[in-house]
């Protein structure tokens, strides 16, 4: 007992002992601190159980487990169901049934791994309706053949047309997929070396120029074993297995976010940027920027007379683009490039106008990197001057799924409208021009020019081929197909200013002995040809802002008397006998507040139709500013008419089509016993211009003489709202404003 107190004695004398006279710390509080380090350094050292690491895991914020996704345990004893939160959507285009084969493999791996897995056939999927809907919680794997000659299967002949004219089609945003995630793998025989994987590696380029991500590269199977990287296709694709759940596992669990096209990444360079193939891309499967065809200095067009002193005035950035400062003012700096740009030009005309006065041949109005450009886009080129492509309302009303304004307010059948244009080339650089200014400009026709009967037939031969390719496409109507080979309609607005071609009188002549009505639209820059224009059955003027500045700063005419030219062809409308309509465009922010002065000009032109539309977007461009601020609700647009249609006491709306964002003023003299009748009678002005014809202009008629009936549903008012019943509409499941175009 002794012996134990002793000890006890001992123990805490020593324990409250101090360090040193200088540090008075008891020796047990140093033992003590001593004591907790080597535990926390011990703990932090030893080695991590497998339930401790899971436990660890499942702490971690992750996103809602999916349903009905059975949970796999890995090696590592890791629940894959605790990260998956994506679906795996596989689609398939095939024509022997081996791109269906690995589909079906493909999907059943996943199902094996545990994710929730959709496999489509492209020849019952719609990519119209659904193809932009698909979001970021889904993850698409496209499995293509191609075919004879670099064709789709025709399973997915509709699916890679779509995608083909969206991906070029400038009414289309260039963000429509921004969501998709995806991948592509290619079926092809590289012995048909022209077209190997061509559709594979198309479906893949059109996706990304939509602002697509790419899970992993492009696959290519290759079915001659002697080439196949791997020994045959079945390898190939085996292969390409492996490298897509290594990348798009991270994905499909959630731990990795792909990084969005058009922004800026390690991987990948800046849309429109030029790497110099320092970058990623081609790792990825994707095309660099720097790969893009580069045709030297070859401008994409001709240009002339007063243009090439504008552009040069203005600063233009680029050889042979079209280019206007907004603010009209030219640096200091760069004042010597636009005087060499300015010489270089009118030396370029001079040589031109000697060359043609000693008996040589005028140049071409599209050049070839032009052709090839606009090709790309999905237009038909005829001869040298003239386009032809088809308007996606044509498609539509294929398809039973509805027409354009046109076809609300005149009547016409979408299906049977042939857009065309007999010249490319334009006096004007709108800010919301469709084609970004890469088409012709010109004050004056000074190019070769091509028959009338060449630029006729080859228009309607081009038209008749685009309508034969939607046989066999899904919702297509065999009635409607077959009418669509019979075009009764020519809409000449496609691009372009067309009463620039002197022939126009004698092309549109033609169109109306094949009984094809005539729907004929000017930028009102050449008074002179609107007199001397035969009878058409619609004549419209695009009348896109009401005072001079305003013209100069949306239209950017090319004309120094623009504003003069602009009055002259708004009173030579009104000498016409013939239906005449004026075509308002709405830009916020532009002209949207100028009720006033237009009211002005409507007295000048005395037109029988008005048309008011808001602004279609077409993309961004660096030749203009216009965003989707400046595109106005179709609320704005109706609020606009209405008070436009108090300051005209001849005027009331008698029409409007939601979905094209337009409505129609019309001269009270088409309301009949109060019903309006701003429909055509179709026959009827084939005959009045037959008439006028054989008697050499002296039987005139007028606008009141092939009028027709406007039916209920398509008058301003009413519960459709423009959109015929006998159709069949479809939404977007997400709202938003309509930028399509018409």
């Amino acid at each position: 007992m002794c012996t134990d107190y002793t000890g006890v004695r001992m123990i805490e004398k020593l324990l409250s002992y101090l360090v040193s006279d200088s540090l008075q710390v008891p020796v047990w509080t140093i033992v003590l601190a001593a004591a907790v380090v080597v535990a926390v350094v011990w703990e932090k050292r030893k080695p991590r159980t497998a339930q401790q690491t899971t436990t660890s895991q499942e702490q971690k914020p992750h996103a809602p487990t999916e349903q009905n996704v059975k949970p796999t345990v890995s090696k590592k004893n890791i629940d894959v169901s605790k990260f998956v939160r994506l679906k795996l959507k596989i689609f398939y285009g095939t024509t022997t049934g081996k791109s269906k084969l690995f589909a079906g493999q493909l999907a059943e791996e996943g199902g094996r791994k545990g994710y929730k897995i959709d496999l489509v056939d492209l020849a019952t999927y719609e990519p119209e309706d659904d193809l932009s809907e698909i979001g970021t919680d889904t993850v698409c794997v496209f499995i293509v053949s191609t075919y004879t000659d670099g064709t789709p299967p025709e399973s997915a002949a509709w699916f890679c047309k779509w995608l083909e004219e969206a991906s070029t089609d400038f009414r289309m945003e260039k963000t429509l997929l921004r969501n998709m995630q995806y991948c592509v793998f290619g079926l092809g025989n590289s012995l048909y070396s022209d077209h190997y994987n061509t559709v594979g590696r198309n479906i893949d380029r059109w996706i990304h120029s939509m602002s697509g991500k790419r899970v992993t590269i492009l696959g290519q199977g290759d079915e001659d074993v002697v080439n196949s990287r791997h020994g045959g296709i079945e390898e190939d694709f085996k292969a390409w297995r492996k490298i897509f759940w290594r990348k798009a596992g991270p994905v499909l669990t959630g731990r990795k976010t792909l990084m969005s096209v058009t922004g800026k990444s390690k991987e990948g360079c800046n849309d429109g940027e030029k790497c110099g193939g320092s970058c990623k891309c081609k790792d990825e499967g994707g095309a660099c920027s720097s790969d893009e065809d580069q045709e030297g200095d070859e401008p994409l067009y001709e240009t002339s007379s007063e243009e090439e002193d504008d552009d040069a005035e203005s600063g233009g950035e680029e050889e042979g683009v079209v280019t206007q400062n907004p603010g009209g003012v030219v640096d200091l700096e760069d004042l010597g490039k636009v005087m060499k740009k300015m010489k270089t030009a009118k030396a370029a005309r001079r040589a031109e106008e000697s060359t043609v006065a000693a008996g040589g041949e005028r140049k071409e109005m599209v050049t070839p990197q032009l052709r090839k450009a606009l090709t790309k886009q999905g237009y038909r080129i005829i001869g040298s001057h003239s386009g032809v492509k088809l308007c996606r309302w044509t498609k539509s009303m294929l398809r039973g799924r509805g027409g354009c304004y046109k076809h609300t307010f005149y009547g016409i059948e979408s299906h049977r409208c042939m857009e065309t244009t007999p010249s490319l080339a334009c006096a004007n650089k709108c800010v919301f021009c469709w084609r970004h200014h890469t088409n012709p400009v010109g004050t004056e026709w000074r190019w070769q020019m091509d028959d009338p009967e060449l630029v006729f037939s080859g228009a309607l031969e081009s038209h008749v081929s685009m309508i034969k390719q939607f046989k066999g496409v899904p919702g297509v109507i065999a009635e409607r197909f077959a009418e669509g080979l019979n075009p009764a309609h020519c809409a000449l607005s496609l691009v372009g200013e067309p009463i620039m071609y002197p022939e126009i009188n004698r092309f549109v002549n033609m169109l109306h002995e094949k009984h094809i009505s005539t729907f004929l639209v000017t930028n009102a820059q050449f008074p002179d040809a609107i007199t001397n224009l035969s009878p058409v059955t619609q004549l419209y003027v695009s009348v896109d802002a009401s005072t001079k500045d305003s013209l100069k700063k949306i239209d950017r005419p090319l004309f120094k008397d623009f504003w003069e030219r602009f009055l002259d062809s708004l009173r030579a409308l009104s000498e016409k006998g013939q239906r005449t309509v004026y075509r308002l465009t709405l830009v916020k922010a532009f002209n949207t507040d100028e009720i006033d002065n237009y009211a002005r000009l409507v007295s000048i032109g005395k037109p029988d139709f008005i048309e008011i539309k808001g602004v279609t977007f077409c993309g961004d461009s660096k030749a203009s500013t216009l965003t989707m601020g400046n595109v106005p609700w179709h609320e704005e647009v109706v609020k606009f008419v209405q008070q436009f249609a108090e300051e005209l006491p001849d005027y009331e709306i008698a029409s409007e089509h939601e979905h094209s964002n337009c409505l129609l003023l019309a001269h009270k003299k088409f309301k009949v016993n109060g019903e309006w009748w701003t429909w055509i009678d179709y026959p009827r002005f084939h005959k009045l211009i037959k008439e006028w014809t054989e008697s050499n202009g002296e039987r005139t008629f007028t606008a009141l003489d092939y009028m027709a009936k406007t039916p209920h549903w398509a008058v301003f008012g009413a519960r459709e709202q423009g959109f015929d019943p006998a159709e069949t509409r479809y939404f977007r499941k997400n709202p938003k404003k309509d930028i399509g175009g018409c």
